[in-house]
């Protein structure tokens, strides 16, 4: 979508079923899409131009990125004990929700084999040798997925460049998956300080080997932590959109949440 810089306010909400003896994985998310925009234009500034006069200007400016959506919100649910035909035994609502919300172009994830992303993977897309809940070795390199977007390797809004945080998310479980504290590559997307703030609305890039798919995955924040509007938010995400050149496509992305 040639048309970037875009932020959609959504609502997400889920019931998460307990019953087999399996893994307990996201689930796909019921979403509302509250509101939608983005950056205005500014007014240009003027300089009176004077024949034979040499003026030295200093010019301070910004554009809309061309590769990257944002998304953010608040989370509600339950967690539920029920049967395949959805028929509910018992649930526990959940006020303050803790967890993380997903976001993929691939509608079907396999949950138990999700791995870190790994900038310097392979790239011959051979799931034989992974490991679940470790780091990539053959999937989805940097300069494959920035290529996939329309990304140069020296964008200053490359992916790289955007989730450079080194061993500083949090610690999660994604399928029973454990990932320790900086495991994955992340960022921390803006809160009201207008910067990056440890702790504050992590995500992380993750990747599913089986099904070539790359994972977007934002920390829910449990308590009240007001957002980059300076609202309070569960939830802050960014995630890659191709808007270069004459590119006005979207790009569909579903979202899972897996709470606790």
């Amino acid at each position: 979508m040639n048309a970037k810089g875009i932020l959609i306010y959504i609502g997400i909400a889920l019931l998460l079923v307990a019953g087999f003896a399996i893994a307990v994985e996201p689930n796909g998310a019921s979403i509302t899409k509250v509101s939608t925009s983005r950056a205005s234009s500014t007014a240009p500034s003027s300089d009176a131009a004077y024949a034979g006069n040499l003026t030295e200007l200093t010019i301070t400016g910004s554009s809309i990125t061309q590769s990257w959506q944002g998304y953010f919100g608040n989370v509600s649910g339950a967690i539920e004990l029920a049967d395949a035909s959805g028929n509910v035994l018992y649930n526990w609502s959940l006020a303050n929700p803790s967890g993380e919300v997903y976001a993929s172009t691939n509608s079907s994830i396999t949950w138990t084999n999700i791995q870190c992303f790994n900038f310097t993977a392979t790239g011959t897309h051979d799931a034989s040798g992974e490991t679940a809940g470790a780091t990539s070795l053959n999937g989805t390199n940097v300069s494959q997925l920035e290529s996939a977007f329309g990304i140069s390797p020296t964008d200053a809004d490359g992916v790289d460049e955007t989730f450079s945080n080194a061993n500083n998310h949090a610690a999660f479980f994604t399928a029973n998956l454990q990932f320790s504290a900086g495991e994955c590559p992340s960022t921390d997307v803006y809160d009201s300080t207008g910067t990056g703030v440890d702790g504050n609305f992590e995500e992380v890039l993750m990747y599913e080997p089986t099904t070539t798919s790359v994972v977007y995955a934002a920390l829910i924040e449990s308590g009240a932590v007001n957002g980059f509007d300076n609202l309070d938010h569960d939830f802050e995400m960014l995630v890659l959109e191709d808007g270069h050149g004459s590119d006005t496509a979207t790009t569909n992305y579903y979202f899972f949440v897996e709470l606790e």
